[in-house]
C-alpha cells in the first residue's frame, strides 16, 4: 500500500503521454488535489518504444473511429432493409 502526500492511499493511474506512453504510476486519489504525489510503477521505457507506442495507439484509434462509424452505417441500412420489406408485405398484402 502505497500512501500520497496527503495520507490517502494512491490509486494507480496510466499516463498517456508522448514521453511515457503506458507507464502506470501511483497518483492521489483525490480528484484536482495539489498534493502532486506521483510514483511510478513502471521504469522508465527505452527511447525506441517512446517513438513507436504512440504511433500504434493513434493507428488503434483511427481504426476504432472507422469501425465505429462503419457499425452506424451498417445499422442504417438493416434498417432500410427491414423498412423496405415491410413496405413490400403492405403492398402486397394490399394487392393481393
Amino acid at each position: 500500500m502505497v500512501l500520497c502526500f496527503c495520507g490517502r492511499v494512491a490509486i494507480v493511474r496510466t499516463a498517456w503521454t508522448s514521453l511515457n506512453p503506458g507507464r502506470r504510476f501511483h497518483a492521489c486519489p483525490k480528484q484536482g488535489s495539489r498534493c502532486g504525489f506521483l510514483g511510478w510503477i513502471d521504469p522508465p521505457m527505452c527511447a525506441r518504444s517512446v517513438e513507436v507506442i504512440p504511433g500504434l495507439l493513434r493507428n488503434i484509434n483511427r481504426h476504432e473511429i472507422a469501425n465505429s462509424n462503419l457499425m452506424e452505417e451498417a445499422t442504417k441500412w438493416k434498417k432500410y432493409f427491414i423498412a423496405s420489406w415491410v413496405l413490400f408485405l403492405v403492398v402486397w398484402l394490399v394487392s393481393s
